[in-house]
């Protein structure tokens, strides 16, 4: 898959953008995720600076028959998902692969992507990253996709244990650092 129309600086000029609108929602909206009493003191989240080597074409196995895949949570509940696809790519000169998930019965078209990574723990959340993906094609048709780990986000269990979070499974731990998206949330 080749991205022709792909601009580099108005890549980075929208994702730019979305980081402040998100900001902006994390600061004053009342779903924001930050606690009411660290509301004052934010002043934006951490993110690495984009980087569109982070943004890769991946070639995608469907699954007709999805694997239920039990994940662990936050909060020490299992969730069950189905692996509806799995995401073959190379980043950082390493052949690496990722599932793709969805809720049983859910009929959305976003797959939903969490992974774990070398900066995990360290300069990233400790349960690790959400990306989530909606093809322009019923998945029946995707033969390839852009993983955009600039887009990686904290799941809102990072910011109070008022949240449940899924924690990506084992088969979603990548073997190499991936400094891209969102860092760690520091309470102000």
């Amino acid at each position: 898959m080749t991205d022709d129309a792909f601009d580099p600086e108005a890549y980075v000029a929208e994702l730019r953008e979305k980081r402040r609108e998100k900001d902006e929602f994390f600061d004053s909206h009342p779903q924001s995720p930050i606690p009411p009493a660290e509301r004052d003191a934010f002043d934006g989240l951490d993110y690495f600076d984009p980087d569109p080597d982070y943004r890769v074409s991946a070639t995608v196995e469907t699954h007709a028959d999805p694997e239920p895949v039990v994940m662990d949570t936050s909060a020490g509940r299992e969730v069950r998902y189905l692996r509806v696809a799995t995401f073959h790519f190379e980043l950082r000169d390493t052949d690496l692969e990722l599932g793709a998930y969805q809720q049983e019965h859910d009929d959305s078209p976003t797959l939903f992507v969490p992974f774990r990574d070398k900066t995990t723990g360290q300069q990233t959340y400790d349960g690790g990253r959400y990306m989530e993906l909606t093809p322009d094609v019923p998945l029946s048709d995707l033969d390839d996709i852009v993983v955009d780990f600039n887009l990686a986000y904290n799941p809102f269990c990072a910011f109070t244990d008022t949240f449940d979070c899924p924690l990506p499974p084992e088969e979603n731990w990548l073997s190499v650092v991936v400094p891209a998206g969102e860092k760690k949330y520091e309470s102000p």
